[in-house]
C-alpha cells in the first residue's frame, strides 16, 4: 500500500500524538509538506533536525506536470486551498492513499483519505 503523509500527519508523528503506529507500507509526501515543515518561523534546529531526519526515510513528491493539471482541476472542481490541491493531487498521481485530520481533504469526493486517531481524543 502506498500512502502519502499531510503534513498535520507528519507532525503528529513527530510529536508522538499518534494513537498507534503507522500501517506498513510505502509513505511519501508533497513537496509542499516538506516546505511546509521547514518553514515555520519558530523552527529550532533540533526540531528542524528531526524533521530533515524524518524526511530523508520518506520520498518526496516534487510538482511534476501530472501533479500540477491535477491539482488545478481540483482547486477548480472543489475550490480547495492551493497547498491542500498540490497533496491530493500528488495522491491521485499516485494512486496513494492520504493520511490527514484536515477535513476539507477528507471530503474530497474520489480521494482516498482517512484520518487518524490521535492520542487523548476519542
Amino acid at each position: 500500500m502506498k500512502w502519502l503523509l499531510d503534513t498535520n500527519t507528519v507532525l503528529y508523528l513527530l510529536g508522538g500524538r499518534l494513537a498507534s503506529p503507522l500501517a506498513p507500507g510505502e509513505y511519501c509526501l508533497s513537496v509542499i509538506s516538506e516546505m511546509e515543515l521547514l518553514s515555520y518561523p519558530s523552527l529550532d534546529e533540533r526540531a528542524e533536525q528531526q524533521i530533515r531526519s524524518f524526511l530523508s526515510t520518506v520520498s518526496v513528491i516534487g510538482l511534476s506536470d501530472q501533479v500540477r493539471e491535477a491539482a488545478i482541476r481540483l482547486r477548480r472542481q472543489t475550490g480547495l486551498r492551493l497547498p491542500d490541491a498540490i497533496v491530493a493531487a500528488t495522491a491521485v498521481v499516485l494512486d496513494a492513499e492520504v493520511l490527514t485530520n484536515d477535513l476539507d481533504l477528507l471530503r474530497v469526493a474520489g480521494l482516498r483519505a482517512r484520518s487518524l486517531p490521535l492520542k487523548g481524543t476519542s
